[in-house]
């Protein structure tokens, strides 16, 4: 895109598939980042950062498998400043159709010294190196001066003007740690406009955290001084306390269009949809009070609001639910339904399932259905999360449960679990509650004895024949697997969960200590 076209258009850059998979708890696997990589394509997102090839060899195959399976938006992924991790990125997303590199450097004091070991010359010299390179491979070249908003204005600017020199079309500021505050950020942005040579060939782009609260605030005031992208997460969701969201920028831009004077390509009667996708599947719930997309963002309380809505919307609403995409707990499905309807309604919702998966959903509703009266898009959405999660043979399969608990008697459960090899072992126990009896049961026959760290339950939907979503952690030694299950009966979903983290950690080959450079995934360019 040449810059005389973003004068007026605010690009989108999404790095919910790098910065926020950063996110503890927020890890997804392939299949996870190909439903949230497809949805941001509908969503109409300009640029999608798919991951950081040289992390590991599952963020590489990540990176390759989406970047051959999605078209339209151009594919970004993240290289540090180095011969290796540039050729590494090339690599792996050489099938896309459109693709960038994002290569970065820390340019400020802190990190020159402690993280670096470099003088100013010695970083000038590795980025313009960097993106030369990069440049022998990749026609689109995005330079991130990592904690720019801590950089000397000076240095960062003749950073910046070698950058664009050596061949850089995207420059990227970035408040790495959230330090900066709206004022100061826009007035770095207008310094680098008023200073650096060639500055108008690039489009001007920021990375802003969220530390105080202030990323979409110092977002909005960059583009104001003429930052034409705005990188951005769904949700918000990143590393610490997050990026800049993205639902809040485009809303800011799109509903004050009088102050900014600017656009995006964004669909944003898809931003509440794709919100509910990317907190089914990493399981971070979304704050109530959260802006654009918290379930309270259209709802009204006091009497004196509703009364001024009946009578004008315009008294206390910015925005209409509708231009986000916000229906509420829908009812959407019956005992009675047919498959079309059901792959309509999956779709809707943002997801894509092909299908073989559509057939097995189809399956595990009518079951559903038969348990409940009332099917509700969340209730469909949870359903779907067995689609889109791991894929590998699980060790093991629940096959009966019974408990017995109560006042006056000692909580016990009896179990039974199927291995892969077909064996069947049946086993008891007692514990401090039905879960915890049920737990320690399947430990006996796994032989498997985790810690286990975090254990939540959520209703799904209202109501007494609500499906319990459980949502747990299990600590195996040094590393931590996360299961997720939903049943009618939380009990069952308690074990379904835990076999989940248990099979996860059976499949997983521990990781080899070797004294290669390992990137850190702290990583926030």
């Amino acid at each position: 895109m040449s810059t005389e076209s973003t004068k007026d258009r605010v690009i989108i850059f999404d790095t919910t598939l790098r910065d926020g998979e950063q996110s503890p708890g927020a890890s997804m696997n392939v299949a996870q980042k190909l439903q949230v990589a497809l949805a941001l394509r509908d969503l109409g997102v300009d640029v999608i950062e798919l991951g950081f090839p040289v992390a590991s060899q599952g963020d590489f195959e990540a990176v390759a498998t989406v970047a051959g399976r999605v078209e339209g938006p151009t594919l970004c992924a993240l290289a540090r400043a180095n011969r290796e991790d540039i050729d590494r990125t090339w690599e792996a997303l050489r099938a896309a159709e459109r693709r960038r590199l994002h290569v970065f450097l820390a340019t400020s004091p802190l990190h020159r010294e402690f993280k670096l070991k470099m003088n100013q010359e010695e970083v000038l010299r590795r980025a313009v190196e960097a993106v030369r390179y990069a440049r022998e491979r990749f026609e689109d070249v995005q330079f991130s001066a990592e904690d720019a908003g801590r950089t000397e204005p000076e240095f960062l600017a003749e950073v910046v003007e070698r950058v664009i020199e050596a061949g850089a079309t995207t420059i990227n500021i970035p408040d790495t740690v959230g330090y900066t505050m709206p004022a100061q950020f826009s007035s770095l942005i207008a310094y680098l406009r008023r200073h650096v040579r060639g500055i108008e060939r690039v489009v001007l782009s920021v990375h802003c955290h969220n530390d105080l609260g202030l990323a979409v605030a110092n977002s909005l005031a960059a583009v104001v001084e003429g930052a034409r992208q705005v990188e951005c997460t769904i949700n918000g969701i990143g590393e610490r306390a997050g990026n800049c969201a993205l639902e809040e920028v485009v809303m800011a831009l799109r509903t004050r269009h009088d102050f900014f004077g600017v656009r995006t390509a964004i669909r944003t009667e898809r931003l509440y949809p794709t919100s509910r996708l990317l907190s089914n599947v990493t399981g971070l719930q979304v704050q109530r009070n959260k802006a654009v997309v918290g379930q309270n963002a259209f709802a009204h309380e006091a009497g004196i609001h509703q009364h001024g809505v009946l009578m004008h919307r315009g008294t206390y609403e910015i925005m209409r639910a509708e231009d986000v995409g916000f229906t509420g707990n829908s009812l959407v499905l019956g005992k009675h339904s047919g498959r079309h309807v059901l792959r309509q309604r999956v779709k809707e919702l943002g997801y894509q399932l092909d299908g073989p998966q559509i057939d097995k959903l189809f399956e595990e509703f009518k079951r559903l259905a038969d348990h409940k009266k009332e099917v509700f898009d969340a209730d469909l959405e949870a359903l779907i999360q067995g689609f889109i999660g791991p894929r590998e043979q699980p060790a093991w399969k629940l096959e009966t449960l019974s408990c017995v608990s109560g006042v006056g008697t000692v909580p016990s459960a009896t179990v039974c679990l199927e291995h892969s090899d077909g064996r069947r072992v049946r086993d008891a126990a007692c514990g401090d509650g039905p879960v915890d009896a049920v737990f320690k049961a399947v430990e006996r026959i796994t032989g498997q004895q985790v810690r286990l760290c975090r254990y939540q339950v959520t209703s799904v939907t209202d109501g007494e024949d609500a499906q319990g979503h459980v949502d747990l952690e299990v600590e195996a030694g040094t590393r931590r697997f996360r299961g997720r299950a939903v049943s009618t009966d939380i009990i069952v979903a308690s074990a379904r969960a835990l076999l989940e983290a248990l099979n996860r950690a059976a499949n997983t080959t521990p990781l080899p200590v070797s004294s290669h450079d390992v990137p850190s995934m702290e990583v926030s360019a």
